[in-house]
Protein backbone atom coordinates (compact mmCIF):
# COMPACT_ATOMS: atom_id res chain seq x y z
CA UNK A 1 0.00 0.00 0.00
CA UNK A 2 1.18 3.28 -0.81
CA UNK A 3 2.25 5.99 1.87
CA UNK A 4 -0.46 8.57 0.49
CA UNK A 5 -3.44 6.02 0.33
CA UNK A 6 -1.89 4.84 4.45
CA UNK A 7 -2.05 8.19 5.36
CA UNK A 8 -5.09 9.62 3.42
CA UNK A 9 -6.83 7.81 6.31
CA UNK A 10 -7.71 9.33 9.44
CA UNK A 11 -6.46 7.21 11.98
CA UNK A 12 -8.43 5.50 14.68
CA UNK A 13 -5.94 5.10 17.43
CA UNK A 14 -3.40 6.31 18.72
CA UNK A 15 -1.12 3.75 17.44
CA UNK A 16 -2.00 4.29 14.20
CA UNK A 17 -1.71 7.85 14.35
CA UNK A 18 1.78 7.57 15.26
CA UNK A 19 2.62 4.85 12.63
CA UNK A 20 1.31 7.38 10.03
CA UNK A 21 3.51 9.96 11.20
CA UNK A 22 6.64 8.20 11.51
CA UNK A 23 6.63 6.51 7.61
CA UNK A 24 5.82 9.93 6.82
CA UNK A 25 9.20 11.55 8.49
CA UNK A 26 10.79 8.26 7.69
CA UNK A 27 10.35 8.71 3.86
CA UNK A 28 11.15 12.67 4.15
CA UNK A 29 7.21 13.55 3.68
CA UNK A 30 5.95 16.38 5.52
CA UNK A 31 2.40 15.99 6.85
CA UNK A 32 -0.86 18.91 7.76
CA UNK A 33 -2.06 18.20 10.79
CA UNK A 34 -5.71 18.81 10.98
CA UNK A 35 -8.26 18.83 13.65
CA UNK A 36 -12.22 20.14 13.00
CA UNK A 37 -10.45 22.75 10.30
CA UNK A 38 -11.51 25.72 11.71
CA UNK A 39 -8.50 27.23 12.09
CA UNK A 40 -6.32 26.37 9.34
CA UNK A 41 -5.70 30.07 8.17
CA UNK A 42 -4.14 30.87 11.27
CA UNK A 43 -0.30 31.00 11.04
CA UNK A 44 2.44 31.15 7.99
CA UNK A 45 1.72 29.67 5.07
CA UNK A 46 4.55 26.72 4.90
CA UNK A 47 5.57 24.06 1.94
CA UNK A 48 2.70 22.36 0.46
CA UNK A 49 1.89 19.03 2.76
CA UNK A 50 0.91 16.36 0.38
CA UNK A 51 -0.16 14.33 3.85
CA UNK A 52 -3.02 15.47 5.23
CA UNK A 53 -3.44 13.53 9.10
CA UNK A 54 -7.09 14.59 10.44
CA UNK A 55 -7.73 13.63 14.07
CA UNK A 56 -11.79 13.45 13.14
CA UNK A 57 -12.02 9.62 13.96
CA UNK A 58 -11.00 10.29 17.58
CA UNK A 59 -13.02 11.87 18.79
CA UNK A 60 -14.14 9.77 22.40
CA UNK A 61 -14.45 11.50 25.92
CA UNK A 62 -12.01 8.53 27.61
CA UNK A 63 -13.26 9.33 30.91
CA UNK A 64 -15.41 11.85 32.82
CA UNK A 65 -14.35 11.45 36.52
CA UNK A 66 -17.51 13.52 37.69
CA UNK A 67 -16.08 13.01 41.52
CA UNK A 68 -12.85 14.45 40.52
CA UNK A 69 -13.79 17.45 38.23
CA UNK A 70 -11.72 15.55 35.79
CA UNK A 71 -12.12 14.30 32.09
CA UNK A 72 -10.06 12.62 29.08
CA UNK A 73 -11.14 13.84 25.67
CA UNK A 74 -9.14 12.00 22.87
CA UNK A 75 -8.16 15.02 20.39
CA UNK A 76 -11.09 14.94 18.36
CA UNK A 77 -13.32 15.59 20.09
CA UNK A 78 -15.65 18.59 19.29
CA UNK A 79 -15.76 20.86 22.13
CA UNK A 80 -19.91 21.35 22.02
CA UNK A 81 -20.12 17.29 22.11
CA UNK A 82 -18.06 17.59 25.40
CA UNK A 83 -19.59 20.04 26.72
CA UNK A 84 -23.23 18.03 25.80
CA UNK A 85 -21.92 15.29 28.42
CA UNK A 86 -20.16 17.28 30.91
CA UNK A 87 -23.30 19.33 31.73
CA UNK A 88 -25.79 16.12 32.26
CA UNK A 89 -23.40 16.04 35.92
CA UNK A 90 -23.85 20.05 36.12
CA UNK A 91 -20.05 20.26 34.46
CA UNK A 92 -18.24 22.37 32.07
CA UNK A 93 -15.00 22.71 30.63
CA UNK A 94 -14.31 26.44 31.16
CA UNK A 95 -13.12 26.84 27.28
CA UNK A 96 -15.42 29.33 25.02
CA UNK A 97 -13.65 30.06 21.89
CA UNK A 98 -15.83 30.62 19.26
CA UNK A 99 -16.50 27.25 17.63
CA UNK A 100 -16.72 27.95 13.89
CA UNK A 101 -14.00 29.25 11.54
CA UNK A 102 -14.48 32.74 9.94
CA UNK A 103 -13.70 30.85 5.90
CA UNK A 104 -15.72 28.98 3.48
CA UNK A 105 -16.15 25.69 6.20
CA UNK A 106 -18.17 28.14 7.97
CA UNK A 107 -20.08 29.54 5.58
CA UNK A 108 -20.73 26.00 3.83
CA UNK A 109 -22.49 25.09 7.15
CA UNK A 110 -19.74 23.15 8.75
CA UNK A 111 -19.98 25.07 11.89
CA UNK A 112 -19.09 24.15 15.64
CA UNK A 113 -16.34 21.87 13.95
CA UNK A 114 -13.70 23.03 16.86
CA UNK A 115 -12.15 19.94 18.65
CA UNK A 116 -9.74 20.14 21.61
CA UNK A 117 -6.76 19.15 19.82
CA UNK A 118 -7.26 22.00 17.79
CA UNK A 119 -8.36 24.44 20.51
CA UNK A 120 -5.06 23.61 22.80
CA UNK A 121 -2.52 23.09 20.04
CA UNK A 122 -3.58 26.82 18.98
CA UNK A 123 -4.15 28.26 22.62
CA UNK A 124 -7.47 29.55 21.33
CA UNK A 125 -9.80 30.57 24.07
CA UNK A 126 -12.80 33.22 25.12
CA UNK A 127 -14.44 35.33 27.12
CA UNK A 128 -14.22 33.30 30.82
CA UNK A 129 -10.50 33.23 30.56
CA UNK A 130 -10.71 35.91 32.89
CA UNK A 131 -11.84 33.95 35.46
CA UNK A 132 -10.57 30.16 34.59
CA UNK A 133 -6.94 30.67 32.34
CA UNK A 134 -5.88 29.58 28.74
CA UNK A 135 -6.58 26.22 27.61
CA UNK A 136 -2.87 25.44 29.13
CA UNK A 137 -4.33 26.28 32.44
CA UNK A 138 -7.18 23.08 32.27
CA UNK A 139 -4.82 20.73 31.02
CA UNK A 140 -3.36 18.69 33.28
CA UNK A 141 -2.32 15.97 31.49
CA UNK A 142 -1.55 14.94 27.73
CA UNK A 143 -0.39 12.19 25.53
CA UNK A 144 1.28 12.93 22.04
CA UNK A 145 2.67 11.33 19.07
CA UNK A 146 5.68 12.33 18.05
CA UNK A 147 7.56 11.56 14.26
CA UNK A 148 9.86 8.78 15.30
CA UNK A 149 6.74 7.04 16.11
CA UNK A 150 7.22 7.38 19.90
CA UNK A 151 3.50 8.14 21.64
CA UNK A 152 4.36 10.15 24.75
CA UNK A 153 2.80 11.31 27.66
CA UNK A 154 3.39 13.45 30.85
CA UNK A 155 0.73 14.48 33.77
CA UNK A 156 -2.13 12.72 34.82
CA UNK A 157 -6.00 12.46 35.16
CA UNK A 158 -5.57 13.97 38.67
CA UNK A 159 -5.21 18.09 39.11
CA UNK A 160 -2.21 17.74 41.77
CA UNK A 161 -0.36 15.28 39.41
CA UNK A 162 2.78 16.82 38.27
CA UNK A 163 4.66 14.01 37.72
CA UNK A 164 7.15 14.13 34.22
CA UNK A 165 7.77 16.48 31.99
CA UNK A 166 5.04 19.21 31.14
CA UNK A 167 4.22 18.26 27.52
CA UNK A 168 0.89 20.02 28.08
CA UNK A 169 2.36 23.77 28.69
CA UNK A 170 5.07 22.71 25.75
CA UNK A 171 2.57 21.60 23.03
CA UNK A 172 -0.28 24.28 23.87
CA UNK A 173 0.31 26.38 21.33
CA UNK A 174 2.86 24.91 19.23
CA UNK A 175 0.32 24.90 16.22
CA UNK A 176 1.16 21.37 15.17
CA UNK A 177 4.85 21.42 14.82
CA UNK A 178 6.26 19.39 17.60
CA UNK A 179 3.64 16.54 17.28
CA UNK A 180 0.15 15.08 17.06
CA UNK A 181 -1.89 15.61 20.53
CA UNK A 182 -3.62 12.69 20.88
CA UNK A 183 -5.69 13.28 23.94
CA UNK A 184 -5.71 15.94 26.59
CA UNK A 185 -6.68 15.27 30.17
CA UNK A 186 -8.54 18.30 31.72
CA UNK A 187 -10.27 19.76 34.68
CA UNK A 188 -13.70 20.67 35.07
CA UNK A 189 -15.68 23.08 36.83
CA UNK A 190 -19.43 22.91 37.91
CA UNK A 191 -21.91 24.75 35.56
CA UNK A 192 -23.03 28.13 37.03
CA UNK A 193 -26.69 28.32 38.75
CA UNK A 194 -27.12 31.62 37.04
CA UNK A 195 -25.61 34.85 34.77
CA UNK A 196 -26.02 38.56 35.11
CA UNK A 197 -23.97 40.78 33.34
CA UNK A 198 -23.39 44.14 33.82
CA UNK A 199 -22.46 46.91 30.90
CA UNK A 200 -21.85 50.03 29.99
CA UNK A 201 -21.31 52.12 26.80
CA UNK A 202 -19.27 55.37 25.80
CA UNK A 203 -17.67 56.90 23.31
CA UNK A 204 -13.98 58.10 25.18
CA UNK A 205 -11.52 54.95 25.09
CA UNK A 206 -10.05 56.68 27.97
CA UNK A 207 -13.56 56.70 29.84
CA UNK A 208 -14.49 53.11 29.06
CA UNK A 209 -10.43 52.13 29.77
CA UNK A 210 -10.95 53.89 33.39
CA UNK A 211 -13.90 51.96 34.31
CA UNK A 212 -12.60 48.21 32.81
CA UNK A 213 -9.75 49.48 35.77
CA UNK A 214 -11.98 50.25 37.95
CA UNK A 215 -13.77 46.99 37.42
CA UNK A 216 -10.76 44.58 37.96
CA UNK A 217 -9.73 46.17 40.97
CA UNK A 218 -12.92 45.83 42.25
CA UNK A 219 -13.84 42.79 45.19
CA UNK A 220 -15.86 41.37 42.78
CA UNK A 221 -15.35 37.84 40.66
CA UNK A 222 -16.08 38.01 37.47
CA UNK A 223 -16.87 34.88 34.85
CA UNK A 224 -15.21 37.24 31.96
CA UNK A 225 -14.59 40.87 32.05
CA UNK A 226 -14.96 42.06 28.25
CA UNK A 227 -14.35 45.30 26.43
CA UNK A 228 -15.72 46.02 22.79
CA UNK A 229 -15.37 49.16 20.30
CA UNK A 230 -17.18 49.83 17.10
CA UNK A 231 -17.70 52.81 14.73
CA UNK A 232 -16.61 55.21 17.72
CA UNK A 233 -18.47 54.03 20.71
CA UNK A 234 -17.24 51.16 22.86
CA UNK A 235 -18.89 49.00 25.59
CA UNK A 236 -17.40 47.64 29.10
CA UNK A 237 -19.25 44.13 29.85
CA UNK A 238 -19.12 42.54 33.65
CA UNK A 239 -20.47 38.91 33.86
CA UNK A 240 -21.30 37.72 37.21
CA UNK A 241 -22.10 33.92 37.66
CA UNK A 242 -23.19 31.75 40.38
CA UNK A 243 -25.72 32.55 43.34
CA UNK A 244 -28.03 35.69 43.24
CA UNK A 245 -25.97 37.05 39.92
CA UNK A 246 -28.23 39.87 39.84
CA UNK A 247 -27.45 41.29 42.79
CA UNK A 248 -23.92 41.09 42.01
CA UNK A 249 -24.11 42.68 38.20
CA UNK A 250 -25.92 45.35 39.70
CA UNK A 251 -23.00 46.08 42.37
CA UNK A 252 -20.76 46.29 39.47
CA UNK A 253 -23.13 48.53 37.47
CA UNK A 254 -22.81 50.61 40.49
CA UNK A 255 -18.51 51.02 39.95
CA UNK A 256 -19.67 51.50 35.85
CA UNK A 257 -21.11 54.41 37.23
CA UNK A 258 -19.23 55.56 40.23
CA UNK A 259 -16.29 55.42 37.18
CA UNK A 260 -17.99 58.09 35.20
CA UNK A 261 -20.66 56.10 32.50
CA UNK A 262 -23.92 57.17 32.36
CA UNK A 263 -25.50 54.52 29.39
CA UNK A 264 -25.19 51.41 32.09
CA UNK A 265 -27.43 48.53 32.52
CA UNK A 266 -27.93 45.18 33.83
CA UNK A 267 -29.30 42.10 31.81
CA UNK A 268 -29.88 38.21 33.07
CA UNK A 269 -30.34 37.57 29.66
CA UNK A 270 -27.03 38.07 28.48
CA UNK A 271 -26.32 34.65 26.36
CA UNK A 272 -26.09 36.74 23.29
CA UNK A 273 -24.31 39.87 24.35
CA UNK A 274 -21.18 37.42 24.80
CA UNK A 275 -21.79 35.22 21.75
CA UNK A 276 -21.29 38.62 20.23
CA UNK A 277 -17.90 39.00 21.73
CA UNK A 278 -16.41 35.56 20.78
CA UNK A 279 -17.69 36.36 17.26
CA UNK A 280 -15.84 39.49 16.92
CA UNK A 281 -12.82 37.04 17.42
CA UNK A 282 -13.44 35.89 13.81
CA UNK A 283 -13.12 37.48 10.53
CA UNK A 284 -14.55 36.43 7.31
CA UNK A 285 -13.32 38.98 4.78
CA UNK A 286 -11.03 41.28 6.56
CA UNK A 287 -7.91 40.61 8.88
CA UNK A 288 -7.84 40.04 12.65
CA UNK A 289 -4.77 40.78 14.61
CA UNK A 290 -4.50 39.40 18.42
CA UNK A 291 -2.90 42.41 20.15
CA UNK A 292 -0.89 42.16 23.48
CA UNK A 293 -0.36 44.90 25.30
CA UNK A 294 -0.29 45.80 29.12
CA UNK A 295 -4.23 46.45 30.29
CA UNK A 296 -2.80 49.42 31.01
CA UNK A 297 -2.59 50.27 27.40
CA UNK A 298 -6.19 49.09 26.08
CA UNK A 299 -7.12 53.08 25.28
CA UNK A 300 -4.18 53.47 23.05
CA UNK A 301 -5.58 50.16 20.90
CA UNK A 302 -8.92 51.69 20.91
CA UNK A 303 -7.72 54.57 20.02
CA UNK A 304 -5.52 52.72 17.32
CA UNK A 305 -8.71 50.57 16.09
CA UNK A 306 -10.68 53.46 15.25
CA UNK A 307 -8.36 55.61 13.38
CA UNK A 308 -7.68 52.40 11.21
CA UNK A 309 -11.83 52.02 10.89
CA UNK A 310 -11.35 49.24 12.70
CA UNK A 311 -13.24 46.83 15.64
CA UNK A 312 -12.21 45.48 19.19
CA UNK A 313 -13.32 42.94 21.39
CA UNK A 314 -10.79 41.70 24.05
CA UNK A 315 -9.94 40.47 27.70
CA UNK A 316 -9.99 44.01 29.13
CA UNK A 317 -7.72 42.91 32.40
CA UNK A 318 -5.56 40.52 30.72
CA UNK A 319 -4.68 42.92 28.00
CA UNK A 320 -5.54 40.75 25.12
CA UNK A 321 -7.17 42.06 21.74
CA UNK A 322 -9.16 41.16 18.56
CA UNK A 323 -8.84 43.98 16.50
CA UNK A 324 -10.26 43.47 12.76
CA UNK A 325 -9.79 46.08 10.26
CA UNK A 326 -9.96 45.98 6.15
CA UNK A 327 -7.00 44.07 4.98
CA UNK A 328 -5.42 47.06 3.65
CA UNK A 329 -5.41 48.49 6.88
CA UNK A 330 -3.65 46.15 8.88
CA UNK A 331 0.29 47.69 8.42
CA UNK A 332 -1.56 51.50 9.45
CA UNK A 333 -2.65 49.29 12.22
CA UNK A 334 0.65 47.62 13.52
CA UNK A 335 1.92 51.72 13.09
CA UNK A 336 -0.51 52.80 15.33
CA UNK A 337 -0.55 50.10 17.88
CA UNK A 338 0.82 51.61 21.34
CA UNK A 339 4.26 51.29 22.68
CA UNK A 340 5.34 47.88 23.94
CA UNK A 341 2.02 46.32 22.26
CA UNK A 342 2.83 43.41 19.41
CA UNK A 343 0.35 41.73 17.48
CA UNK A 344 -0.23 38.52 15.56
CA UNK A 345 -2.31 37.69 12.63
CA UNK A 346 -5.05 35.70 12.91
CA UNK A 347 -8.00 35.66 10.18
CA UNK A 348 -6.90 37.08 6.27
CA UNK A 349 -6.84 37.00 2.81
CA UNK A 350 -5.06 34.68 1.51
CA UNK A 351 -2.68 37.16 -0.25
CA UNK A 352 -2.43 39.20 2.95
CA UNK A 353 -0.95 35.81 4.45
CA UNK A 354 1.36 35.87 1.97
CA UNK A 355 2.54 39.46 1.61
CA UNK A 356 3.70 39.49 5.75
CA UNK A 357 5.23 37.48 8.59
CA UNK A 358 1.99 36.71 10.37
CA UNK A 359 3.64 36.26 13.94
CA UNK A 360 5.69 40.07 13.48
CA UNK A 361 9.25 40.57 15.20
CA UNK A 362 10.95 37.96 17.66
CA UNK A 363 13.21 38.11 20.24
CA UNK A 364 16.38 36.19 18.92
CA UNK A 365 16.87 33.84 22.33
CA UNK A 366 13.75 32.77 22.46
CA UNK A 367 13.31 31.97 18.60
CA UNK A 368 16.58 30.33 19.10
CA UNK A 369 15.14 28.51 22.13
CA UNK A 370 12.16 27.68 19.80
CA UNK A 371 14.07 25.91 17.23
CA UNK A 372 15.98 23.66 19.77
CA UNK A 373 12.42 22.31 20.51
CA UNK A 374 11.62 21.96 17.66
CA UNK A 375 15.18 19.97 16.71
CA UNK A 376 14.37 17.67 19.82
CA UNK A 377 10.66 16.96 19.30
CA UNK A 378 10.30 16.82 15.59
CA UNK A 379 13.94 16.00 14.48
CA UNK A 380 12.50 15.15 10.89
CA UNK A 381 10.44 18.28 10.90
CA UNK A 382 7.57 16.71 9.74
CA UNK A 383 4.61 18.17 11.63
CA UNK A 384 3.03 21.16 9.95
CA UNK A 385 6.41 23.45 8.92
CA UNK A 386 6.61 26.43 8.51
CA UNK A 387 3.80 27.42 10.03
CA UNK A 388 5.11 28.64 13.97
CA UNK A 389 7.51 31.33 14.61
CA UNK A 390 10.35 31.75 12.49
CA UNK A 391 9.66 29.51 9.41
CA UNK A 392 9.42 26.76 12.42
Amino acid sequence: MELQTILAARPATFEAAASMLARAAADGQTVRLRGGGTKLGWGAIGPESRIELCTGRLNKVREHNTGDLTAVLEAGTRLVDAQEQFATAGQMLALDPPLAGAGAASRSGTDLGATIGGIVATADSGPVRHRYGAARDLVVGMTVALSDGTISQSGGKVIKNVAGYDLAKLFAGSFGTLGVILSVSVRLHPVPAGTATAFAADGDPEALAAAARALAAAPFEFDALDIAWKRGRGTVLARCCGADPLRRANRAARVLQEAGLDDVDVTAEDDALWELQRAGQRSRNGALLLVSARPSALAGVLRAAERCGGSVVGRAALGVSYVEVEADALEPLLAALPAGASGVLRDAPAEVRAAIDPWGEQDGTALELMRRVKARFDPAGACNPGVFVGGI
